[in-house]
């Protein structure tokens, strides 16, 4: 997961014209916040709670402030590591128990992590609560490092690098061009680690790392569904509150310095078409432009309807996919675009082409109707995020983690229904800075198409 993203695939069905989308519903919701409760124990965990009883199930993520931003050189990957360790048995629990005891009770998980926190999630229904906690609060203080489930993690974790990186052009290529983009901050390092660190990985590596961050000062706890506040903070305080806090983990305070022209690479694979990568350097996920940003990159990739894939794809041909996104992380990361070329085409042809479009936009700005759709797109997309349970926890953890204050939740749509044109206009003036940018082009080489061009991030995977 990179953070919150609100865009998707094209929504035919909803129309342009429709300027007022949000707003009954968004007063409504905005006043949902009323019901929403929270806490800090004593030894510093956050606890966020949003009471919805309109089905008997929870939702609980427990988000853990540590990703792959918080690692260094020899330690890259033990965030992800660590996603699937925490499966692995406690002191108290054996191996298998935790998933064991809650699917007796009709309850799942899974856990992902990004380069700014690693997340685990629950499902279960209410009655399950005292269960839930007694099995999160036990893996946080009481994890069991056993040699040979340490030795099984590490060759599954280094399979899921070679499957998902290597045998990826799509994916391999990104990590080169995120790791060329940043020279100093760890936004260069990828979430599942660099080869020769997982192979590496010490016992005192791992338990150090463990005592460090997993701790009940470096979590916010959020849990939507059929709970009473007052029992969740009782139950917190039962099972949380004797784990003892510790010395917060050292900041990160690198910060990138400013980039004074553009940077470029070529990886010659086997396949059958080239790709190309453009990163250029962006915002951090609470910045107040934030809504701005993702509006623009709605207009410029969100569906079959967006700019570049009008221009690119359907109408000059360069291109048989475009997309793009924004990694929304506690500091600035990039916001890229990347193409896969249909086999044979020119990489040339469609640079000159998208650096055409993308100073049509700098230049001119965007059109009502593409301002009016991109809204419409994201109150959709929004709206049917918060119909479940599960989509309340997940924004709701987001934006009080990542946004700092989980209240910008309830305004966020009339946040997003206020950005005018000139506000994507400048966030894009900002951010297409030629000089600030990262270019990666992928060159097919005969022998097959053995390396796909479609990779699934790390940060998305089951334990």
């Amino acid at each position: 997961m990179r953070g919150l993203k609100w865009v998707g695939g094209a929504l035919a069905s909803v129309a342009v014209g429709s300027a007022t989308l949000a707003a009954p519903a968004a007063r409504s919701f905005a006043d949902a916040a009323a019901v929403v409760r929270t806490t800090t124990l004593a030894n510093g965990m956050q606890i966020v709670v949003w009471p919805d009883h309109n089905i008997p199930n929870v939702a609980l993520y427990n988000w853990v402030h540590v990703g792959s931003r918080n690692e260094g050189t020899g330690t890259t990957g033990l965030a992800h590591f660590f996603e699937h360790m925490m499966f692995n048995g406690t002191s108290t629990h054996a191996h298998g128990d935790f998933d064991r005891l809650m699917e007796a009770q009709g309850a799942s998980n899974n856990a992902y992590t990004s380069q700014d926190v690693t997340v685990y999630q629950d499902w279960f229904p209410s009655s399950a609560l005292e269960l839930v906690f007694d099995l999160e609060s036990d893996r946080i203080a009481n994890l069991a490092f056993v040699p040979d489930v340490v030795e099984n993690e590490r060759k599954v974790v280094y399979s899921e690098r070679r499957l998902r990186i290597e045998d990826s052009n799509a994916a391999l290529l990104e990590e080169q061009v995120q790791a060329t983009a940043f020279l100093a901050h760890p936004y260069r390092i990828p979430t599942i680690g660099w080869p020769s660190d997982i192979q590496s990985w010490t016992m005192a590596d791992l338990q150090n790392f463990y005592h460090r961050n997993y701790a009940p000062n470096n979590c916010t706890l959020i849990l939507v569904g059929a709970v009473d506040p007052a029992q969740v903070f009782a139950l917190a305080q039962k099972y949380f509150g004797p784990i003892a806090q510790r010395d917060p983990p050292p900041p990160v305070r690198t910060r990138e310095p400013e980039q004074l022209g553009e940077r470029r690479l070529v990886l010659e694979r086997p396949g059958q078409n080239p790709l190309l990568h453009y990163a250029y350097h962006a915002i951090p996920a609470a910045d107040p432009r934030e809504p701005a940003l993702n509006i623009l990159q709605t207009i410029l990739t969100g569906g079959h309807a967006a700019r570049l894939h009008r221009a690119l794809v359907e109408e000059k041909k360069l291109a048989v996919a475009i997309d793009g996104g924004w990694s929304e992380g506690f500091d600035a990361n990039v916001f890229v675009i990347h193409a896969t070329l249909p086999a044979g085409g020119s990489v040339s042809d469609l640079e000159q082409a998208l650096d055409a479009e993308l100073a049509h936009v700098v230049k001119d700005g965007v059109t009502d109707q593409e301002l009016r759709r991109a809204k419409n797109l994201v109150a959709a997309d929004f709206w049917r995020g918060v119909q479940t349970i599960n989509g309340k926890a997940r924004l709701l953890g987001e934006y009080a983690v990542m946004h700092g204050d989980y209240r910008l939740l309830f305004a966020a749509p009339d946040a997003y229904e206020r950005v005018t044109r000139e506000d994507v206009a400048s966030i894009a003036r900002q951010v297409f800075n030629a000089d600030k940018r990262t270019v990666g082009v992928l060159v097919p080489t005969p022998g097959g198409n053995s390396h796909g061009n479609a990779g699934a991030h790390p940060d998305a995977g089951m334990h």
